[in-house]
């Protein structure tokens, strides 16, 4: 479909003008401002934005949605922050706390047949004994062990206490680790870049400027990132655009990010403790409209492990062409703040066949998104 017929069809709708005149910028291809997206937020309804947010993600990437084959490894949740919506992190000697070896997670990687796996993704707590040449040492080891493996690994709050620590610029940092074998970089940290939020939710972690200076200095390092946003908590609209907005700026000038994720607050087990989390209908918008803001982002991924596999499906309805990744039940950071998924496993030919079922194009990628295999949908 054409963006002058969709326009048409959305016109014949009973929409406000300032609707209208938002819809005839996306398809004329023309960016939204923050005042739009803060008015998408507030006053746009479900099927507006599904319309709207489908067309972009058609145009960008076809009917094509990506997954890989990774699994998850999180060498510790000690953490020396003490963030109020995590459920994950606890303190030296909690019983729920753990400290994996280099030796340990090497093993967890060797269990998994070569052609199983192409990712490893590694986040966990900020450890205050492991420094720099520890994670160093563990990217070393695992390309040792696996050379094709790719690793995605760490997030800017932890290469924040990794470059304190060594006493060293991130540019530094980054050499040393793209050295020892890292291949790209998540989006974590970033939670709400707004930092009177962050002194409510999260006040000893790396401040919004360092976060987003850290992923700078990844992308002029050759490092490609992730970006995210923790939703669904304590933030207002204005917040959650004002986030969108630093994001789009800095893609604006380094075109470093390969993929935006919006993550679910869930409220089990965790200091902030809400009453209630977000009808999935809000999801559902957001997805939608992170998809119309963010022009200059080709992908956007439904985590289905802190969605569930049912809602993550649904989003590729509402702008998202990424399902992440098999996991294999390798990631706590979710089951432990109550997410659907407690044993989040996917099969590649259950992930392709969610993806087929959506009547898409299944196409498996590696962490920066080379494809690897193509699985189209036979309707």
């Amino acid at each position: 479909m054409t963006g002058s017929k969709l326009y048409s069809l959305i016109a014949l709708q009973n929409l406000n003008s300032d609707l209208l005149a938002i819809a005839a910028k996306i398809c004329a291809g023309t960016r939204i401002s923050n005042e739009d997206c803060l008015l998408l937020y507030e006053k746009a309804e479900l099927g507006f934005l599904g319309m709207l947010a489908n067309y972009v993600r058609t145009q960008k990437t076809g009917d094509v949605v990506f997954f890989n084959k990774n699994i998850h490894i999180e060498p510790s949740n000690i953490c020396i922050h003490n963030c109020t919506f995590c459920s994950y992190s606890k303190p030296q000697g909690d019983p729920q706390s753990w400290e994996m070896s280099i030796e340990q997670m090497k093993e967890k990687i060797a269990q998994t047949s070569e052609n199983s796996l192409t990712e490893v993704h590694i986040v966990g707590g900020v450890h205050p004994e492991r420094k720099l040449d520890f994670y160093c040492e563990l990217l070393s080891e695992i390309k040792a062990l696996r050379p094709k493996i790719q690793i995605k690994a760490f997030t800017a709050v932890e290469i924040d206490y990794m470059a304190q620590q060594a006493g060293i610029s991130y540019a530094e940092t980054f050499e040393k680790l793209k050295h020892a074998g890292l291949d790209a970089m998540p989006g974590g940290g970033a939670e709400i870049l707004d930092d009177n939020l962050r002194a409510k939710i999260c006040s000893s972690k790396s401040n919004s400027a360092t976060w987003l200076a850290i992923h700078q200095a990844a992308h002029e390092s050759g490092v490609p990132t992730n970006a995210t946003m923790l939703y669904g908590h304590i933030e207002t609209f204005a917040q959650r655009v004002a986030h969108l907005s630093k994001l789009r700026d800095l893609q604006d000038v380094t075109h470093g990010f390969n993929a935006f994720i919006p993550l679910k607050y869930r409220k089990e087990n965790n200091e902030l403790a809400l009453n209630s989390e977000l009808p999935w209908i809000e999801d559902l918008r957001n997805f939608a409209i992170a998809r119309l803001y963010l022009d200059n982002f080709d992908h956007i991924k439904a985590y289905w492990v802190a969605l569930g596999k049912d809602l993550a499906q649904i989003a590729l309805d509402f702008g998202v062409n990424d399902f992440d990744g098999t996991i294999n039940d390798s990631t706590k950071i979710y089951s432990m703040a109550g997410a659907e998924e407690s044993k989040p496993t996917l099969t590649e030919r259950e992930m392709i066949n969610l993806i087929h079922t959506a009547g898409r194009t299944a196409v498996e990628r590696d962490s920066v998104y080379n494809h690897i295999h193509s699985y189209p949908h036979e309707s």
